[in-house]
């Protein structure tokens, strides 16, 4: 695959600043949508890793940085957690909206904050609609913080928005992040179709395209067919593009983004211990921000 094929069939939406938003044309939002399910849908594995972890520290203030149509939101919301969650994506924020309309008669929704706010400028964003706030944990999940690419070739951009959910941390606050399992996936050419985080009750391919410039993998492609009506064989096709984080680079990043003062930093493997999967689809890591 070509870097004109791959860069030419993404959506060419741009939020207020910087990071492409690739679900701008509406089509992506919607099948993604149905792809994940409603609030009920989510692995028990996922909930119990997530919510087990934040009550165990005492996490009230959570910031959702990529909540895309709000799911994983309206999770913790119900489990009696302050939310604030943001998303570059207009479209992705208007079913957020739309759900959280929806929930208007349940109080635990009336102190539910959505907002669209830009990764590489992110305190500044925060400041602008909840000024002085800083958050117990930030999470930023399923894949999400792939969507970034590197466009100047040295990842600035992806350094500069870690250190900016970290900024957003208060001391002993909790950074929860994931990536695909990249190095499995570059060496096998091949994308797992079911999820850790959803129970997809429509049947989901998923191809693979990998962009190599000068011997290193700078892209991977993923062209999603989700099958929305067996009868009909109706389907929904849209391409999501991103950047092939590395198990080793990645940690590094992440450890660098609190000054290599992180006081824990724990990598898990589709939600489980890192040595008891082989080859996980996932790799989740929680770093705790130092208290002092």
């Amino acid at each position: 695959m070509s870097a004109d094929q791959v860069f030419h069939s993404r959506s060419e939406g741009i939020p207020s600043e910087g990071v492409k938003d690739q679900y701008a044309d509406g089509k992506a939002a919607r099948a993604w949508n149905k792809f994940i399910g409603d609030s009920n849908q989510r692995t028990q594995n996922y909930k119990d890793f997530l919510i087990g972890i934040l009550k165990k520290h005492g996490c009230k203030k959570i910031l959702d940085t990529a909540c895309g149509t709000g799911i994983d939101s309206m999770m913790l919301v119900d489990e009696g957690f302050k939310m604030v969650s943001i998303d570059a994506s207009d479209k992705m924020l208007k079913h957020a909206l739309k759900a959280r309309w929806e929930k208007r008669k349940n109080a635990k929704y009336d102190e539910w904050v959505i907002e669209e706010a830009n990764w590489e400028t992110l305190p500044r964003d925060i400041e602008s609609f909840l000024p002085g706030t800083q958050f117990d944990a930030v999470i930023c999940l399923g894949n999400s913080f792939a969507h970034l690419l590197d466009e100047y070739g040295d990842q600035r951009m992806q350094k500069n928005c870690l250190k900016n959910f970290a900024k957003c941390l208060k001391p002993g606050g909790l950074l929860f992040i994931d990536h695909r399992n990249y190095d499995a996936m570059i060496d096998s050419g091949a994308t797992p179709g079911h999820s850790i985080y959803y129970n997809c009750r429509y049947p989901v391919d998923i191809k693979t395209s990998v962009l190599v410039v000068g011997g290193k993998p700078q892209l991977v492609a993923l062209d999603y067919c989700i099958t929305t009506d067996k009868e009909s064989n109706e389907t929904s096709e849209f391409r999501l593009c991103y950047y092939p984080h590395k198990l080793e680079k990645f940690t590094k990043m992440l450890d660098e983004a609190f000054d290599n003062r992180a006081q824990h930093h724990a990598i898990y493997a589709d939600f489980k211990p890192l040595n008891q999967v082989p080859v996980p689809g996932f790799y989740i890591h929680v770093l705790e921000k130092a208290k002092n």
